[in-house]
């Protein structure tokens, strides 16, 4: 593991464990199990096939991604889907996108530096679907007296998501239509650093806008922008069942709210799995509407269950169905992102 990596992990470590102690301070554990004991366990089956539901819409969007590149099977592309988001429960620093690229690109005989071309444009229509879920949860959520602060803190967030997602966005449009202008402006700006950064940032990015393609058929960006809408209604859906399974009914738009906080959280580094930082972003977002700490902990500690165990489940059976290795794609997915 490079000494990058390595940074990553400590940083990511230490954050992960401010968040757990700060949560344990405020914990009385008595009534904390007493939460777990008055769930209703049924409202969890169903959370779990809606997260599985949500995976597969993500297979089926990358495909019309993939498009441009090769009609792909639906069976590589949900079992690299899987194996991608269990090796990002697992390794650090976000290798599962590494790992997810390099599985696909070996199942379908594809570049590799193409099929994480289309992760990135895969994420960006992720970051707008959340920016239309915060709009929608933020017009529509109304919030008790005194989180005030909350609601802003929230707002303002958005405001600094949109105005990075707009940033990329130009950027990736102006480095596709002016490829070899915008590569000799990003060399002028490396000019006061080592030789040896240029000579591997140009590259990458020339080799990476080569890969990035988009399909100009409007019933295809049609169908991107239609299953990103279902990937994020089936990606809620998991809260909303377990906060009912704890007696808690509220509209599905406070559902919405929490899930933006929770996408904050994975946003921020972490230790494997985001242990502590999700915790402590999903206690934040309920204690929004007035549930006490102890609750809103065991909640979170559910939802985070169920999006960690079951994939790591599956993403094993695609590991042993396909003769894979995650240790031996954990190594050429760090390698690819060196």
């Amino acid at each position: 593991m490079s000494a990058k990596v390595d940074r990553k992990l400590w940083l990511g470590i230490g954050i992960s464990i401010v968040c757990i102690v700060l949560l344990l301070l405020k914990i009385d554990f008595s009534k904390l199990l007493e939460a777990f004991r008055a769930m209703d366990c049924r409202y969890l089956f169903p959370a779990v096939a809606f997260t599985f539901i949500s995976y597969y819409c993500r297979a089926v969007r990358w495909r019309f991604l993939l498009l441009p590149i090769k009609k792909t099977l639906m069976d590589n592309l949900f079992a690299a889907t899987i194996i991608g988001y269990m090796a990002n429960n697992l390794l650090p620093a976000r290798l599962g996108e590494f790992v997810r690229a390099y599985t696909l690109g070996e199942k379908e005989r594809i570049d590799k530096s193409a099929v994480f071309a289309t992760l990135v444009l895969d994420r960006l229509f992720d970051g707008f679907t959340v920016l239309l879920i915060l709009l929608i949860a933020f017009f529509t959520v109304t919030l008790p007296s005194g989180m005030e602060k909350v609601q802003r803190g929230l707002v303002m967030g958005g405001y600094v998501t949109l105005a990075l997602y707009v940033a990329v966005i130009v950027f990736l449009v102006v480095l596709k239509r002016f490829t070899f202008l915008t590569l000799q402006f990003i060399r002028k700006l490396l000019r006061p650093f080592p030789d040896v950064i240029a000579e591997r940032v140009i590259p990458v990015l020339g080799s990476f806008i080569e890969g990035l393609r988009l399909s100009s058929r409007i019933t295809d960006l049609m169908a991107l922008f239609l299953s990103s809408l279902v990937i994020w209604f089936f990606a809620v859906l998991p809260v909303d069942m377990v906060l009912r399974s704890f007696g808690i009914t509220l509209p599905i738009t406070a559902s919405m709210f929490i899930m933006v906080f929770l996408v904050f959280a994975v946003m921020v580094p972490a230790s494997p799995g985001y242990i502590g930082t999700y915790h402590y972003a999903c206690v934040t977002g309920l204690g929004a509407f007035g549930i006490r700490d102890e609750k809103a902990l065991s909640i979170a500690l559910v939802i985070h269950a169920i999006n960690f165990f079951p994939v790591i489940l599956a993403g094993f059976y695609y590991l042993w169905r396909d003769n894979l290795s995650l240790k031996k794609l954990r190594l050429a997915s760090s390698q690819q992102e060196s």
